[in-house]
């Protein structure tokens, strides 16, 4: 895999100006405030027009679904066309494909079709990599992903061990993050990855911790490629973790899963979000710069996390769930 050239901020002129014309339609936290509050959930669905989403005439998890991935789609297909460098969008795509790599995997040990979990927006239409996958011919697929699929139904079939076939196929997608944002010439798009690492190693070792399973089965969970070093995180005590974590952008989120880190340690919540908002305050730097690809990524992240934000609000409001835990379930807004 060669490296793109490093970019030029003049690149980036255009599709700068334009994201930031974009992020005026983002779902900020004053919004997100009106929907929590709307009289009902269609009222609180209308405040997603200002954002640029169809209305819903009936809100339900599938219209929701539906709506959610047809945006998706779209982001991605305009960023793709805008952008002209492939692996700048495809660090965004990529965990739809390991997502429904797992549901195959998963599906075949079971002996059910699962089709119908399996997202778009990946770099591979869900259909065609179902085909390929029974056909056990994912020859045009990116190396590391196929040999992690592979590994994953071989692992799974001989030890019936989902976890392990889950661990392969998530050290190969942070392996294939990494590739791609080296390959993509972005600086901040590599500190992104960095920081999705350190999230996911911080989080698997507070479960960890919770499951008094450190040692090895820890090892076998931490990947490599975050600011702190899978070994020195293996080595501390659950307790300690905000210690290793001091100086870093998870310093907080650290401190707070350290108290978590032991058995029957109480809700994960405050800390998930807290993981979260860490990736976010990263990205949040990229307000400071007029153009180049920054602004570009962390619109992406955005939009991505803005999902997640209706998903909890539309649903929360669906299941008639009290505003004050719709508002500790939700992350940092972008703007």
């Amino acid at each position: 895999m060669s490296k793109a050239k490093k970019m030029k901020e003049n690149d980036f002129l255009s599709i700068s100006a334009r994201v930031r014309v974009l992020e005026t339609r983002l779902l900020t936290a004053e919004r997100m405030e009106r929907m929590i509050e709307a009289k009902d959930v269609n009222d609180a669905a209308k405040v997603l027009g200002e954002c640029g989403y169809p209305d819903l005439p009936e809100v339900t998890n599938s219209a929701l679904d539906a709506m959610l991935a047809q945006a998706q789609a779209a982001l991605f297909e305009d960023m793709g066309k805008a952008v002209g460098n492939p692996a700048l969008i495809d660090v965004f795509r990529c965990k739809y494909d390991y997502h429904n790599a797992k549901t195959l995997v998963k599906a075949e040990a079971l002996k059910l079709d699962q089709d119908r979990l399996l997202l778009g927006g990946g770099r591979y239409a869900p259909a065609a990599l179902a085909e390929n996958y029974r056909r056990e011919d994912l020859r045009s697929y990116a190396d590391t992903f196929r040999e992690a699929v592979g590994q994953a139904r071989e692992v799974l079939g001989s030890s019936g061990d989902p976890q392990q076939a889950d661990f392969i196929l998530d050290r190969a997608y942070f392996k294939e993050l990494a590739a791609l944002a080296k390959e993509s010439g972005s600086e901040f798009l590599e500190g992104y990855v960095t920081a999705l690492i350190d999230g996911a190693n911080l989080r698997a070792a507070v479960r960890a911790a919770r499951l008094d399973k450190a040692g090895e089965f820890l090892r076998s969970v931490l990947v490599e490629g975050g600011s702190v070093s899978p070994e020195d995180i293996a080595r501390v005590k659950g307790a300690e973790l905000g210690r290793v974590f001091k100086g870093t952008s998870f310093a907080a989120a650290a401190e707070a899963g350290a108290a978590l880190a032991v058995p029957n340690g109480g809700p994960l919540t405050d800390f998930e979000r807290l993981c979260d908002d860490a990736v976010m305050a990263y990205l949040t730097r990229a307000r400071l710069i007029p153009f180049g690809e920054q602004p570009v990524v962390a619109y992406l992240y955005a939009r991505e996390a803005e999902a997640t934000a209706i998903r909890i609000i539309l649903t929360g409001r669906m299941a008639d769930i009290d505003g004050g835990t719709i508002r500790q379930r939700l992350r940092r807004a972008y703007c």
